[in-house]
């Protein structure tokens, strides 16, 4: 009996090593079906439960997590009007959001705070989410991975210079297989601020100091902050001088539009104390590089 007791144990024990290892990524994901017309709500929530699982449990990696290091995200869906239920049909306008635990602290720094507006997909009540990172099977399951790929590449940048270098591949992948279904989102036409611009930025070889620069932010200077804030400060500010220089080559980068919409209330905090010189250098490339946002930059000159 104890034998097969053991055997039991160390049966469950294999399992719950096999589980804790596929899940890199905890994901929250809202359907918000508001401006839907449909006497079924009950595939909403099955869409969130659905959705979520994928996401978090499925094997991204080969790499071994603890619960504490899961990656953290958050999507929210807002279906459009115009979904069709019934058929499965439905569009809408999605955030994700990723977030990263800061070292001795309780506090999370956001690292991605993206807009997509280009989602179409088919989904009916219960069927199976399929992704393989080699073909193309369905444009849900692409545009999910795809932003899976995308939250462990910068979560990876964050702790190891160019560490995420991986997972941009395979989110480039991702693009790459789902441009033989002619969906939005997937190719360099119509909006500069799709998916495909996403990647294409992320893997640009001419804006590469902008994925060191996350290493540098993160790990040198927010994990520190609490010994050396001041040092944070210059470090950080390093980083926003090299965005610029890319910002001055590539104006309409998504990736540094991106970085901003993350990191703009963040950066408002860290420069609103210290030195008076680091402060102002801070607001006037914050400002070069979001005028749009002039007025909440302000906060950082204004501060006592």
């Amino acid at each position: 009996m104890r034998f097969i007791d053991n055997i039991i144990v160390l049966a469950f024990s294999l399992l719950a090593c096999i589980v804790a290892r596929a899940q890199e990524i905890n994901c929250q994901i809202t359907v918000n079906a508001d401006q839907v017309q449909s006497s079924d709500r009950r595939i909403f929530s099955d869409m969130e439960t659905a959705f979520s699982q994928f996401v978090s449990n499925y094997q991204w990696t080969d790499d071994e997590f603890e619960t504490f290091e899961q990656v953290r995200c958050n999507i929210i869906i807002t279906l459009l009007g115009n979904a069709q239920p019934a058929i499965g049909n439905f569009e809408a306008n999605v955030q994700v959001k990723s977030a990263r635990p800061i070292f001795n602290t309780n506090y999370e720094s956001i690292l991605l705070n993206f807009a997509d507006r280009d989602w179409q997909f088919e989904y009916v009540d219960s069927q199976p989410l399929q992704f393989n990172d080699n073909t193309f099977d369905s444009n849900l399951t692409s545009i999910l991975a795809f932003y899976a790929y995308i939250v462990l590449g910068l979560d990876y940048d964050s702790f190891s210079e160019l560490g995420g270098s991986v997972f941009f591949q395979k989110a480039l992948d991702v693009v790459n297989n789902a441009q033989q279904s002619n969906r939005p989102g997937w190719n360099a036409l119509g909006s500069t601020r799709n998916r495909y611009w996403l990647i294409e930025n992320f893997t640009n070889g001419q804006m590469i100091e902008l994925r060191r620069g996350l290493y540098k932010y993160h790990r040198e200077a927010l994990d520190t902050f609490g010994e050396d804030p001041e040092n944070s400060r210059k470090l950080i500010l390093e980083v926003l001088e090299e965005y610029l220089k890319v910002k001055e080559i590539y104006p309409n980068s998504i990736l540094i539009i991106s970085f901003l919409d993350a990191k703009s209330d963040e950066l408002i905090n860290i420069f609103s104390e210290g030195n008076l010189q680091v402060r102002r250098r801070a607001y006037d490339i914050l400002l070069e590089m979001d005028p749009a946002n002039s007025s909440e930059y302000e906060k950082i000159i204004k501060s006592n």
